[in-house]
């Protein structure tokens, strides 16, 4: 027999949890289904709408601005200004006074670990000292195990950058690790707890440790910022006691994967969808799919080796892009694996690329093509399956990685593919 659901949602990152959340508040019955662990840990924890035009220009001021000029095709275009407006509101209730940055239509600009300043329009409430566009001079606190984070070259890059202040960056030792294959979880794990770790004057509490290691180093910077790991269940707790000793603003700079706010993001969500109703099954990829006339009727997944299948009403496909395979190419041609919903791309697959390594490659606008409601569309312009939408990454017609908006566009369009298939369940 059948798993039956209203909302049936193939993949568990962030366009996926926003589309499943979206359905649940609409009363309907939803179920998630995703293969492998959330992309979202790989994430920096920035929630980027739009930083940089489709030509380049930029950084942009007010992305709500520059929202309605984007090409026929955008994701932002199919779904409108209003409904993007209403997807964030909805997430800035979802993440609570985790976030900020939902009190103003601009983007702020946030230093990353590179050293570079990124446009973004929400941002974890433990990076909030730490914008550009604060002239407060700042020390940058690298440890040296974890190579993540250069202090001293991303300190550099910054003044390079132009910002309004002096930055200068120091490594040191963090206390109790002395092994550069530690995980980021073990940092934050020993300042969750604060357990005791050695140092040269006896064993202290880790918190107390870190703040005895950074204080030499002040020279009267007014804010200091460390890796992304000051705690995971307690980080404004740990955060607060270090601001305390140290009298200074802290704040953690966005990283690369692995990230724990990717992974503070992922249980935010995640402990939403639990809230809402949700069913959540990880571990089980989708295999195959039976149609009914030009319906999906059913998808079958592998769990354990166990074809087991799942029927809904509605169906919303969220499994990412190139990089999260939800869309993938062979040596003739780019397709969307699980439905076999079109790619337009060109024969040629040598014009899927330009010489220019940093050039405007074709593939990095890669996926299916959907219409207003989101729907997926053949080549000849009519929807693939009536009862199936798509949402993030999988979604063509723009480069999230140029213009910096692909948690925005994840969560826009899995808010209203959510909200569509909840309006089309048949009742």
């Amino acid at each position: 027999m059948a798993i039956e659901d209203d909302v049936l949602v193939v993949g568990g990152g962030l366009a996926g949890t926003m589309a499943a959340l979206s359905a649940a508040e609409r009363d309907v019955d939803v179920r998630l289904v995703t293969h492998k662990e959330s992309t979202l840990r790989h994430a920096s924890g920035l929630i980027d709408v739009l930083g940089y035009a489709p030509d380049g220009d930029g950084p942009i001021v007010d992305p709500f601005e520059a929202i309605p000029d984007l090409p026929d095709g955008h994701p932002y275009e199919r779904v409108g200004l209003e409904n993007v407006r209403e997807a964030l509101s909805r997430f800035d209730s979802i993440a609570g006074d985790a976030y900020a940055g939902g009190h103003t239509d601009r983007n702020a600009l946030m230093p990353t670990h590179g050293g570079t300043v990124k446009p973004t329009a929400r941002y974890p409430i433990s990076s909030a000292a730490a914008l550009a566009s604060d002239d407060r001079d700042a020390l940058l606190v690298g440890f040296e195990t974890l190579p993540a984070l250069e202090a001293p070259l991303t300190a550099e890059h910054l003044e390079a950058a132009g910002v309004p202040f002096e930055a200068r960056g120091v490594t040191i030792g963090f206390p109790g690790i002395r092994r550069d294959d530690a995980k980021v979880t073990r940092y934050a794990h020993l300042l969750d707890h604060d357990e005791p770790v050695a140092t040269g004057s006896g064993e202290t509490g880790a918190r107390e440790a870190l703040v005895g290691a950074v204080e030499p180093h002040l020279d009267g910077e007014k804010r200091v910022g460390f890796p992304a790991v000051l705690g995971d269940d307690q980080t404004e707790e740990v955060r607060a006691a270090l601001e305390d000793a140290l009298g200074v603003d802290v704040f953690e700079v966005p990283m690369g994967p692995p990230s724990l706010p990717g992974l503070r993001l992922e249980d935010l969500l995640y402990d939403a969808l639990e809230d809402a109703g949700v069913q959540v099954r990880s571990g089980v990829p989708v295999v195959d799919y039976e149609t009914d006339g030009r319906r999906i009727d059913r998808v079958v997944v592998d769990r354990n080796g166990a074809e087991i299948p799942h029927r809904a009403s509605q169906y919303v496909l969220a499994t990412g892009g190139l990089v999260g395979k939800g869309v993938d190419s062979s040596r003739e041609r780019v397709y969307e694996p699980i439905f076999d919903c079109h790619v337009p791309h060109a024969d040629d697959r040598y014009e899927w690329f330009v010489d220019d390594a940093f050039g405007e490659h074709p593939f990095a606008r890669f996926g299916v093509v959907p219409d207003r409601d989101l729907r997926p569309l053949d080549a000849d312009g009519e929807p693939e399956f009536p009862n199936l939408r798509a949402a993030g990454g999988v979604l063509g017609g723009y480069d999230y990685a140029a213009e910096k908006s692909g948690a925005g566009v994840s969560i826009a369009t899995g808010y209203v593919a959510g909200k569509r298939a909840a309006e089309e369940v048949d009742r």
